[in-house]
């Protein structure tokens, strides 16, 4: 089946399963014309690569969990290693967006929302950006 084939059935965009091949994750048969051939197995693979990206994991751990998959003599234990590294990636981005979250609450309620120009909510992003400018002192 053609690329827009491929598509339809296994979810992604025809453009990311050109990108998926030109980065190696999926190898589809070429037909006599030079066109891609996609077939059952192939679509598979992509539906899995989807799933895989729909729970945030990294194109590199895509790499691996698909060689895993492949692999019938696979340690599930590698699987699992992946998988919880990711978690503990997810935990940390929610602890950051949580403080994120506290900050501009907090900003927020200083601000007073009306017509005066004064504004804690840019005078604090003014002063973290001059804090990031500024060399570190030893």
């Amino acid at each position: 089946m053609n690329v827009g084939d491929a598509a339809a059935r296994s979810g992604l965009p025809a453009k990311t399963i050109r990108y998926y091949e030109e980065i190696g994750l999926i190898a589809p048969a070429r037909a006599g014309n030079g066109y891609r051939d996609y077939s059952g197995d192939d679509i598979h693979r992509l539906a899995f690569l989807r799933r895989a990206r729909n729970l945030g994991f990294s194109i590199d751990d895509c790499r691996q969990l698909m060689a895993l998959y492949r692999d019938r003599s696979r340690a599930s234990h590698d699987v699992r290693e992946i998988a919880a590294a990711h978690v503990s990636a997810i935990e940390e981005k929610v602890r950051e967006l949580q403080s994120m979250r506290t900050t501009l609450q907090k900003l927020i309620h200083a601000c007073h929302g009306d017509d005066r120009p004064d504004c804690p909510i840019l005078d604090d992003i003014a002063g973290s950006a001059l804090a990031a400018d500024r060399p570190a002192t030893a």
